[in-house]
């Protein structure tokens, strides 16, 4: 504990945003190299794996994220000062994904010179999670062996997210054509962007799913006009949509261009909803210990693996991109030793 412990705190001291993590991967190298742990790496991305690695094992993946987000307005300390008071470590960083992080490096770690494990372990500490960045975890999963099941480290207050929304922006552009607003002429760009916006706030995808429940259409942006006497020929509006397992984003983008007379341009298909069956074995395991169960609303880099996953980690998500983030170091330890009883004899 006093180790990782110690290696947040150098991470919280090490800024990290989002493409700006080479500091914070050489911190992680370092910590790595002392222990005499062989490592690969690919930009700011680094990963390991247990001494006796076999290719005749099933392999498990054990991922977080080293970067951060800008600090939020309203810190009352230095956000990459690290702040201990009592069993309270304050910092940027520290809860998202800091504590995941290093909880699941003590705990690949703890099983590192395993002889008998029945599976494979490998550590993998990427960049641009934050911003869904093309160099971070989707630049290293073809340079990882085969995946058969991934911990994706995040602070859920160790409970289990067996399933998570996926994410598309959508951004929607109404063709008019201008006038005079005095003399009621042209064709009302903004008008028809209400149209369908009222379009996507009333439909309803058939499929809901238990856990995530239904596909969600927010309009989160609206620009339109130049000045008060002119009618606008164009408006444009920005469509968050999160998806179920149900749904692909692809489908789920031929559906509203379907549905909506504006042109409709995707900024990326990449972030799929994901998830887990509810009868895999840790899945089985988890529950048995009594461990909550639930779907997750927020997109990590879960949805870039094609493999069966979950999310789970110390800290909680309500603490994360605040003034003051912070993380309990018993949550790290609490976290660590669930991570192990959880992994402890685990049959894939």
């Amino acid at each position: 504990m006093h180790e990782i412990v110690l290696l947040l705190k150098m991470l919280i001291a090490t800024p990290s945003l989002s493409r700006e993590e080479e500091q914070a991967a050489r911190v992680m190298r370092n910590f790595l190299t002392e222990r005499q742990i062989a490592y690969r790496e690919k930009k700011n991305n680094t990963w390991a794996q247990n001494r006796h690695f076999s290719p005749s094992k099933p392999t498990v993946l054990l991922n977080s994220h080293i970067d951060t987000v800008k600090p939020a307005p309203g810190w009352t300390v230095d956000p990459f000062c690290p702040h201990e008071e009592g069993d309270r470590l304050t910092g940027l960083g520290s809860n998202d994904a800091g504590g995941p992080l290093v909880a699941l490096l003590a705990t690949f770690l703890h099983f590192y010179d395993r002889p008998d494990l029945p599976f494979n372990l490998v550590y993998a500490a990427t960049a641009e999670e934050e911003n869904s960045g093309i160099d971070g975890m989707s630049s290293v999963l073809g340079e990882l062996p085969e995946i058969s099941f991934a911990i994706v480290g995040e602070p859920t207050r160790m409970e289990l997210a067996i399933a998570e929304r996926g994410l598309m922006v959508l951004d929607c552009i109404a063709h008019g054509k201008s006038g005079h607003a005095a003399r009621d002429e042209g064709i009302n760009a903004l008008y028809k962007a209400l149209d369908d916006i009222q379009k996507l706030r009333s439909f309803r995808f058939e499929k809901e799913s238990e856990v995530l429940g239904p596909v969600r259409v927010t309009i989160t942006q609206i620009e339109a006009g130049v000045q008060h006497n002119v009618v606008p020929d164009t408006c444009r509006f920005v469509a968050d949509v999160r998806t179920n397992e149900f749904y692909s984003n692809e489908e789920v983008f031929r559906i509203i261009s379907a549905l909506v007379d504006s042109e409709v341009k995707p900024r990326s298909f990449r972030l799929n909803s994901s998830g887990i069956r509810a009868d895999h074995p840790f899945v089985l395991k988890a529950r048995a210990l009594g461990i909550p169960c639930y779907g997750s609303p927020t997109t990590s880099d879960q949805a870039l693996m094609s493999f069966p996953s979950v999310k789970m980690g110390p800290g909680d998500s309500a603490r994360s991109h605040t003034a003051d983030e912070y993380i309990l170091k018993s949550e790290i330890a609490a976290g660590v030793e669930r991570y192990i009883q959880l992994l402890e004899g685990l049959q894939l």
